[in-house]
């Protein structure tokens, strides 16, 4: 789990981010909500519940931030406080228990006590995609848009569509034009982001596809140099993004796919919705069409009832599907999903399972690395001496070169983790 990010607000409030991008998206617009309703003396913790792990810290840096701040406004938001609302107001170190649909609304986080210090309506209930977003989540060297939230699938062993709700797509001419805006701001990449991103559409009159939103993106925002999307979903590329991929350089050369597991009696448990023979034909279908593509993926280890077979089948994937990139979560339940009642595999099992499929993820990069010895990759400065390439290699680089930027980079070597270049 990845330490807390922390914005600051001039208007004396402080966002504490847990969990993934599409938080930390929204913890901009928390900050902007905090900033225009003049919030002074406050923490809001934005908490995230994909695992127990992520609940645990959560917490902890909750009754941590109470000790520290006396005298502060402490305020708990995320999924983990939709998912589990009644544990939260359980902690007397917190004054306010917010949902997901109401943690940017205006005057949210002021004091209301007539509301209650619960604040969690059913997020299934949410059918608005955000007419209220934020220009865009920012950090120095690109920009976030979040076109999608929620989810309409259940996998066994995820809760968080009980902490986003069902699906739902923000309009494509809201996105065009937002992405215009920050392209006309000088931003060089751009991310799109959501809960299931490639589900984006499904809900919109006409039901359009993720990749008829991309191509129109790209031809009505042509000084945008680079598109980027965010973890996808192996089941649902669709043609047309596939066309995309094909023929406009401006969509990078990277998949993130969530696949979780290589056994198929494992995904079926899951209640994924593809085989491992569906993972395979996408990433050769990808590959036939864009050859510098580069792929991550998401995989548990120790799912219940996984196997030493079923476990070496996801190792074997590693390698059978040329993978670049590796996230890896050892299997933790989360109670109220089907998984959890499930046989479990032993920790310290799991564990061990985890540490082989991260091995596993550090040969598969030095071999992606490997590979780029000797080429020239153009990189997005994103800070001093650090860049990303299009396909997401990280290049260290010799050279002075400004946040944001696009430079050509030779690669002259690697030390595992990233690229070694010097600026062309």
């Amino acid at each position: 789990m990845d330490t807390p990010a922390i914005a600051e607000t001039t208007g004396g409030a402080r966002v504490v981010t847990f969990g993934c991008r599409l938080n930390a998206y929204e913890s901009e617009q928390i900050r902007a909500r905090a900033e225009a309703d003049g919030v002074s003396n406050a923490i809001v913790f934005n908490t995230c519940a994909v695992t127990g792990e992520a609940v645990r810290q959560a917490r902890q840096a909750i009754r941590k931030a109470r000790r520290e701040n006396p005298n502060a406004r402490i305020v708990v938001t995320g999924c983990a406080a939709q998912i589990d609302p009644a544990g939260f107001a359980a902690m007397d170190e917190i004054d306010l228990v917010l949902g997901n649909a109401e943690k940017a609304a205006p005057g949210a986080l002021l004091p209301q006590p007539e509301l209650g210090r619960v604040r969690v309506n059913d997020i299934m209930s949410v059918r608005e995609t955000a007419a209220h977003l934020s220009d865009g989540l920012r950090d120095r060297a690109r920009a976030y848009v979040e076109i999608q939230n929620g989810c309409d699938h259940r996998c066994t062993f995820c809760i968080i569509p009980y902490g986003r709700g069902n699906s739902r797509s923000a309009p494509a001419g809201e996105i065009v034009e937002r992405i215009g805006r920050l392209a006309a701001e000088g931003w060089n990449e751009v991310v799109l982001t959501g809960v299931d991103l490639t589900s984006w559409g499904a809900d919109l009159p006409g039901t359009p596809t993720l990749g008829q939103l991309v191509a129109r993106i790209l031809k009505l925002v042509p000084a945008l140099p680079r598109l980027r999307l965010s973890s996808i979903d192996a089941a649902e590329i669709d043609p047309d993004l596939m066309r995309v991929l094909a023929t406009e350089t401006r969509l990078v050369p990277y998949l993130h796919l969530s696949l979780q597991a290589g056994d198929d009696l494992i995904l079926k448990r899951m209640k994924r919705r593809h085989l491992r023979a569906d993972a395979l034909k996408l990433v050769a279908d990808v590959r036939a069409v864009r050859p510098d593509v580069a792929f991550g993926c998401d995989l548990i280890a120790g799912f219940p009832t996984e196997t030493d077979e079923a476990f070496e089948n996801t190792m074997k994937l590693v390698e059978e599907a040329g993978l670049s990139y590796l996230h890896v979560f050892p299997y933790s339940p989360r109670p109220g999903t089907p998984a959890a009642r499930m046989p479990a595999v032993p920790r310290p099992v799991i564990k061990a399972r985890a540490a082989r499929l991260r091995e596993a993820g550090a040969a598969a990069l030095a071999r992606h690395l490997e590979a780029r010895v000797g080429k020239v990759l153009e990189g997005l400065v994103e800070r001093p001496g650090l860049a990303r390439a299009p396909d997401f290699t990280e290049i260290a680089f010799e050279g002075e070169a400004e946040a944001g930027s696009l430079r050509q980079m030779r690669v002259t070597g690697h030390d595992g983790v990233r690229a070694l270049a010097v600026l062309a």
